[in-house]
């Protein structure tokens, strides 16, 4: 196979030992070549990373130049391509062709009337070492290099690197010809060689970045690797039988595929803008049906309320009606009784007059008239009663009212059944729950009461019996049985869960650093104190001025506390049952940290801990 002289350089064959050209080339196991003199005498040099340890050490045999190590010596075996190749650039270096690939016309000792002869070769066989170069990439390089013109060099045939008739490079006459014109021109003025890859030939650029292991230009690219090469790289063993590509092909490779991806990113890119100005035209039509839904169901429910309001009215006045109308037969009823009893009382009066009287002529003529019993009514079938006693006014509006509550909840499930539909046909990652908004919470001792004792872990505080000897901070409550969290927030939504278990009494929710924490506090969102409060087990309140009573039918164990500080928003919540208890906004100007009172404990009846627990999904 013909190779051209600009092809080869001296350092492509040059032992790194020596520094001299390959003598009997062999390949270690990582890919590196020396000759075979030096590469055996340099492990044969009794130093440890050479050859071996002295001793008695065992030996380590090293790579000269990648320092890679071998417990046991690599048996070597010459590197027959490299060898051939090696006779070749000895053989044109005798034969004084110049390599530098220099433009002339025929060389020393050539005859300018002869014409240049092509020879025919057959192909270069198959390589068959395991250290050698990979034949496709060889084949390849041969090739090309075959197919390139020297400017104003004579073509020139080389003969073949295995063939056993070729001239020794002593004796032989070289194997070619050159054909120069009629008059000798002056020979060009010296040029740097240029190098070959295996696209062809290209001029070596300073700004290429050079092999770190090599020091050669990164003119390759391996794909397997999906790194940049030089020219040795190709022949180590880290990437030996890889996808090797010149690097600038490659390049214009992915540049047009960066072409495409870009348009297809634009198309994409689009596309998603599409979609967005679709969502918010959905999103604005639904704002518009929201807000006409919202003035309908208010209307409505005005209504409803003014009719309740009504029917409220109509049914006092019918029960102030009954009551009246009552009222006034009890009082004729009690007039004539007052009557008949005050002529009873004459009557009787009289009687015990004439008892006592001496005059027994007076007697007799009044006795008749008193002997007589008195006309009197018979009250024993007259009574004073109303419905309003049988409580029949009370049972209906009671009845009326729960057939209207059930009618509502069907209500509320009818509205919200196409809701849980829509949510579950299309679910809406936007929607998230209070408790991805968990924050990992922990008590900070130095706010807590003298009284309160803090876990080690800051998780959980009860009151003590009596005060403890702590610092008088100036961030120390001492008035106030309470304590914040390490945590405080100036943006965003966060949320932590609270045990309360059996607790008589407790305060939960947030405070604003700058709060008064010495002598009284007085609490409420005005001062900087926003916080659910238990009292007597059954007492809930929200803390404002005057304090908003709340109504909790089921007693939570576990109070979640959400706050949205953008929003001003502070929520309450029942874990077990997952439901609201209270929601109250405001805006916040300052850090707000989490509050945290577990009250006194009243004799032991309420000296359960309040326990920060960690958010379960």
């Amino acid at each position: 196979m013909a190779l051209p002289a600009t092809f080869l350089s001296e350092d492509q064959f040059t032992c790194s030992i020596c520094l001299e050209v390959f003598n009997n080339p062999v390949s270690t196991p990582c890919g590196h070549s020396f000759c075979q003199a030096c590469i055996s005498s340099y492990w044969d040099g009794g130093r440890r990373g050479g050859g071996g340890g002295g001793g008695g050490a065992a030996k380590i045999y090293q790579c000269p130049l990648c320092k890679e190590s071998f417990r046991k010596r690599p048996e070597l075996h010459i590197n027959r391509t490299l060898k051939e190749i090696t006779e070749q650039f000895k053989w044109l270096a005798s034969a004084g062709i110049s390599m530098g690939g220099g433009d002339g016309g025929g060389g020393e000792g050539g005859d300018p009337n002869s014409q240049h002869q092509h020879q025919q070769h057959p192909a270069t066989s198959q390589l068959q070492g395991p250290r050698e170069m990979p034949e496709s990439i060889f084949t390849e390089m041969m090739t090309r290099f075959q197919q390139l013109p020297t400017p104003g060099a004579p073509q020139t045939t080389l003969p073949p690197l295995s063939d056993p008739q070729s001239p020794s490079p002593v004796n032989a006459r070289p194997p070619f010809q050159t054909q120069t014109s009629e008059h000798h021109d002056p020979p060009p003025p010296y040029s740097p060689p240029r190098r070959y890859t295996v696209s062809g030939r290209s001029d070596f650029s300073p700004n290429v970045p050079l092999c770190p292991v090599h020091l050669r230009g990164l003119e390759f690219f391996c794909r397997t690797d999906n790194v940049c090469i030089c020219s040795a790289c190709v022949e180590t063993a880290d990437h030996r039988g890889h996808n090797v590509t010149p690097a600038k092909r490659e390049w214009h490779i992915k540049k047009s595929q960066l072409g495409i991806s870009e348009v297809e990113l634009k198309d994409l890119i689009c596309e998603k803008e599409r979609k967005v100005e679709e969502i918010q035209n959905s999103l604005r039509e639904i704002q518009a049906a929201a807000e006409g839904e919202t003035d309908g169901v208010v209307s409505v429910f005005s209504k409803l309320i003014s009719s309740v309001e009504r029917c409220q009215a109509e049914v006092l006045e019918v029960i102030e009606t009954s009551w009246r109308a009552a009222e006034r037969r009890a009082k004729s009823l009690l007039r004539e009784l007052e009557e008949e009893i005050s002529e009873l009382k004459k009557r009787s009066s009289a009687l015990s007059q004439l008892v006592l009287s001496e005059d027994y002529v007076h007697f007799l003529r009044a006795f008749p008239a008193l002997s007589s019993p008195p006309p009197s009514k018979d009250w024993s079938g007259v009574s004073v009663v109303s419905e309003l006693t049988s409580g029949v006014i009370l049972r209906t509006v009671t009845h009326t009212m729960e057939h209207l509550q059930e009618e509502m909840r069907k209500l509320q499930e009818v509205c919200q059944r196409p809701l849980m539909d829509q949510t579950v046909g299309r679910p809406n990652p936007k929607i998230r729950r209070v408790q991805e908004y968990a924050a990992d919470i922990t008590l900070d001792p130095n706010t807590s009461h003298p009284r309160l004792i803090v876990s080690v872990d800051g998780r959980q505080v009860q009151c003590g019996e009596r005060h403890q000897s702590v610092p008088d901070n100036p961030e120390r409550f001492d008035r106030v049985v309470c304590v914040l969290a390490r945590q405080g927030f100036n943006s965003g939504r966060h949320y932590w869960e609270v045990e309360v278990g059996g607790k008589t009494d407790w305060d939960l929710g947030v405070a604003s650093w700058s709060v008064n924490r010495k002598g009284k506090i007085t609490v409420s969102p005005a001062h900087g104190y926003w916080f659910l409060s238990l009292r007597d087990r059954t007492e809930y309140a929200f803390r404002t001025e005057p304090s908003t009573n709340l109504t909790v039918g089921l007693r939570p164990s576990r109070i979640g506390i959400y706050v949205d500080y953008e929003k001003g928003l502070v929520s309450f919540y029942n874990v077990e049952a997952k439901v609201l208890i209270y929601t109250f906004t405001d805006t916040f100007t300052d850090t707000i940290h989490p509050f945290f009172s577990p009250c006194t404990n009243k004799s032991g009846r309420n000296e359960a801990p309040l326990i920060i627990c960690p958010v379960s999904e």
